[in-house]
């Protein structure tokens, strides 16, 4: 192996892993080191379908206020709220793609069991949602993406 090749591949490993944990620093995890493998390791037990992504679109929208804080749009901030009179921090933003690719749905099902420490999202599971209806309002919250500006 000529000794350029060994150092494109060396450098390319580094851009690699250095990206990866850029990343990471720009969305730390929600969920607290000791759990985050576990809470990684969920996967949804559904299928995803038009109709479980319409169905987390109405608990979205109606008896869970997810809305309310994320807005309507997901874009974090209801479009009735002017940014500049809203408290600190902002709730998250579920239409940025680089936030959507750097946590799993099992780190999003961690928040919606134990909510967001720190913040005013509260856990929801059991006593708003049973666990279907939070793997169908991730399947939702994933479609923000598709429709954002933003990619």
């Amino acid at each position: 192996m000529s000794m350029k090749l060994v150092i494109f591949i060396a450098v390319s490993w580094l851009q690699v892993s250095t990206l990866g944990w850029a990343q990471e620093n720009m969305y730390p995890p929600i969920v607290p080191p000791d759990e985050l493998m576990a809470a990684r390791s969920l996967k949804n037990p559904f299928t995803t379908s038009q109709e479980a992504i319409d169905q987390g679109k109405t608990l979205y929208e109606g008896r869970v206020f997810c809305a309310a804080c994320h807005g309507k749009d997901g874009t974090g901030l209801p479009s009735d709220v002017d940014p500049t009179t809203a408290r600190y921090p902002f709730p998250r933003d579920f239409t940025d793609p680089k936030w959507q690719t750097a946590r799993t749905d099992g780190e999003l099902f961690w928040v919606l069991t134990e909510g967001s420490h720190g913040t005013d999202m509260a856990s929801f599971l059991p006593m708003y949602l049973a666990e279907k209806d939070a793997w169908q309002i991730i399947m939702y919250i994933r479609t923000f993406v598709k429709f954002s500006e933003k990619l």
